[in-house]
């Protein structure tokens, strides 16, 4: 039986244009999750991390405005926060289509830890935005690393690289029984300290984790759902081509020669990489539309080793 853990994307909840409503979010929850449930009817073993970027926006944001009412949680907190609200999302949406495809399996989601290493560069140079835009710096918190936009003043915060997945083994033997959601928004950084494994605040890339989940459970498969068909070489360019079938040096060629851009394709094609470098089968990088073509290697990008 073969195993896939399946990355979903930020527009898997929330589309361009929407405010983000709980009705909006699981309609949209109900397209993506009708073709994994179709997966799942096949008999794969199914485990799925999902993107966190805009919920925890949004929960920073009623922070900012509950604050002098409310006392204000850590960021890493927020994160954990979302990972029960979507994973909750998610598990409502899958359940309700297995039940009416006449499967019957347990979701559960595993709020999940990742450890990270207080020494990583990321630390050092904070590059990953998150919450409201502030008209000024002023009044905002000392330890906070700001940054100026456009569209005003934001914080960033670092952005390191996934170590160790604390709950593996329970992800692992959870999912020989029922379909498991985790990871969510690339986990709960944490790190050891001397009272053991505390929260820090930071943003985990989600392809990340999920390619270190990956191999670190030795799944068969890694699926990174996005909002594009196909990986492109010269994207958004008049000599603009989509990648079907390739090899994993081929791939790496693309990549040095600068085609998948940091913040858009880039940390998709890294955690690609390192998955099928350290034993893994297969890497699919398409739509949720395409999923069991691409499946079936019939669409979108698939990645092998040779």
């Amino acid at each position: 039986m073969k195993t896939f853990v399946i990355a979903l994307g930020g527009n898997a909840l929330l589309r361009a244009g929407q405010k983000g409503t709980f009705k909006e979010q699981l309609q949209n929850l109900n397209k993506v999750v009708d073709h994994i449930a179709n997966l799942v009817k096949q008999g794969f073993k199914i485990i799925i991390t999902h993107g966190n970027g805009p919920q925890v926006g949004n929960i920073l944001l009623r922070q900012e405005i509950a604050k002098k009412k409310v006392s204000p949680l850590p960021l890493f907190v927020c994160g954990a926060e979302s990972q029960g609200m979507i994973g909750y999302m998610i598990q409502d949406a899958l359940y309700d289509k297995l039940h009416k495809k006449r499967v019957d399996i347990p979701v559960v989601t595993i709020i999940t830890r990742v450890v990270v290493d207080k020494k990583d560069p990321a630390f050092r140079n904070p590059t990953k935005p998150i919450g409201p835009f502030y008209k000024e710096k002023k009044g905002l918190p000392r330890e906070w690393d700001i940054t100026k936009t456009t569209k005003g003043y934001r914080r960033v915060v670092p952005s390191p690289d996934p170590k160790k997945i604390i709950e593996e083994e329970t992800i692992r033997e959870a999912s020989k029984k029922a379909i498991v959601i985790a990871c969510g928004g690339g986990g709960i950084p944490v790190f050891k300290g001397a009272r053991g494994y505390e929260g820090i605040d930071a943003v985990i890339d989600k392809d990340r984790a999920s390619s270190r989940l990956a191999r670190d459970i030795k799944a068969d498969y890694l699926v990174i759902l996005t909002d594009v068909p196909h990986v492109y070489i010269n994207y958004k360019k008049s000599n603009q081509k989509k990648i079907g079938k390739i090899n994993l040096h081929d791939l790496k060629y693309y990549q040095k020669q600068g085609h998948f851009l940091p913040g858009s394709m880039g940390p998709k094609i890294e955690a690609a990489i390192k998955f099928l470098e350290k034993g893994g089968r297969n890497v699919v990088i398409t739509d949720f539309n395409s999923l069991e073509k691409a499946i079936a290697g019939n669409a979108g990008t698939v990645i092998s080793k040779f």
